[in-house]
């Protein structure tokens, strides 16, 4: 059985009349990194404060193992937390930042030389003890704070968005290092962040979130593959969502044609709506592809060209590829029937469950 770290039991938030958290419910697993992932004032961080203990739960329950929390003082909780601008003190060095928490435990100096100087190899940062705040850049700024937490030995390391103030480079490079230093300890990391690509990248399990909702939930591979709905396929990647109608187990129309598909269990001529990445098309000629596609915008991604265009029916195609392809241009687009995800419209949860373990036997077979 799973070892359960963390747990909301339907947990609401409310300023006055406004709710900002709305019957949250979920699971974290010790040892493994969750990420809240939604857009800003989804509630993400305020579910983050609550674990903290920060801010209070207007109604259920959270519990630590197997105790509830609701009013257990933040410094009581075996939590720590590094915030978006780590928050840092300035006016002392790297050794009394990190050594900060362990005086207030009031360890001895010897315990506390030790314990700086091995979160400090942790981290790759030996030798740093005497560096001022200032003088280091945003990356080993990072790094401390991490170090900072970890010498408190937190059960759950709590990061609120802490790579947003760096730059595109440096912020893949803390991606790499921020996962493999929690596959290396083991201790549960809850991350948030509003950016898809990182939570792809790093996470076990993340939770999507929108207006105060945990709207769908699974590994990074089964929420891009299979979005719940609209909003999670729109907002996890690019992607492009067509209207349709399913004809029959197996067998889609969209875009004025019928096309074999890899989704069952809906009703026969239902409304739905399709889902085909971009980067699962491919370009071909006009006579070759299932869909004919007029370019109206080209942009240079670096290792991709990015076009936008439309089909005979006006909806709009994203597409990725290497060709350059002029604007004004007609291309035909190939994909197959794995590319084309099906959504219900309005699809509630032990459906989307049920279609998930669809997705996830396919998945186990094609190893």
């Amino acid at each position: 059985m799973a070892d359960i770290v963390i747990s909301f039991q339907h947990v609401l938030k409310k300023y006055g009349e406004s709710v900002v958290l709305s019957d949250v419910n979920f699971e974290i697993e010790k040892g493994r990194f969750y990420t809240l992932l939604g857009p800003s004032g989804c509630g993400k961080t305020t579910i983050l404060r609550m674990i903290a203990g920060f801010t209070e739960v207007t109604e259920g329950s959270i519990r630590l193992y197997d105790r509830i929390i609701n009013e257990v003082p933040a410094n009581k909780r075996q939590v720590n937390t590094i915030f978006q601008d780590y928050a840092l003190f300035p006016h002392m060095n790297v050794f009394e930042n990190i050594a900060f928490g362990l005086k207030i435990k009031k360890q001895s100096k010897k315990a506390i030389a030790a314990k700086v100087a091995e979160v400090l190899r942790l981290i790759q940062l030996d030798g740093f003890e005497n560096r001022e705040i200032l003088e280091l850049s945003g990356g080993q700024q990072q790094r401390i704070a991490i170090a900072r937490a970890l010498a408190n030995e937190p059960e759950v390391l709590l990061l609120d968005e802490p790579l947003s103030a760096l730059d595109s480079k440096l912020r893949k490079n803390m991606q790499v290092e921020l996962r493999t230093l929690q596959q290396r300890l083991g201790i549960t990391f809850i991350f948030v962040t509003h950016d898809q690509e990182e939570a792809l990248a790093m996470s076990d399990k993340i939770f999507v979130m929108n207006e105060g909702k945990i709207i769908q939930s699974g590994t990074p591979n089964a929420i891009y593959d299979e979005p719940v709905n609209h909003f999670v396929a729109d907002f996890v990647g690019k992607s492009n969502i067509i209207p349709g109608r399913m004809i029959a187990d197996f067998l889609v129309e969209f875009a004025g044609y019928r096309f074999e598909c890899a989704d069952a269990g809906m009703k026969e001529n239902e409304s739905i709506e399709v889902v085909i990445r971009p980067e699962d098309l491919e370009v071909t000629s006009t006579e070759a592809g299932k869909i004919v596609v007029k370019i109206s915008s080209v942009l240079f991604r670096g290792v991709h060209y990015e076009l936008i265009g439309q089909d005979e029916d006006g909806n709009d195609w994203i597409v990725q590829t290497t060709k350059k392809i002029s604007i004004g241009s007609q291309i035909g687009l190939r994909f197959g029937p794995d590319d084309i995800h099906v959504m219900r419209l309005n699809e509630n949860e032990s459906e989307f469950e049920a279609r998930l373990g669809q997705y996830e036997e396919r998945q186990g077979k094609s190893r």
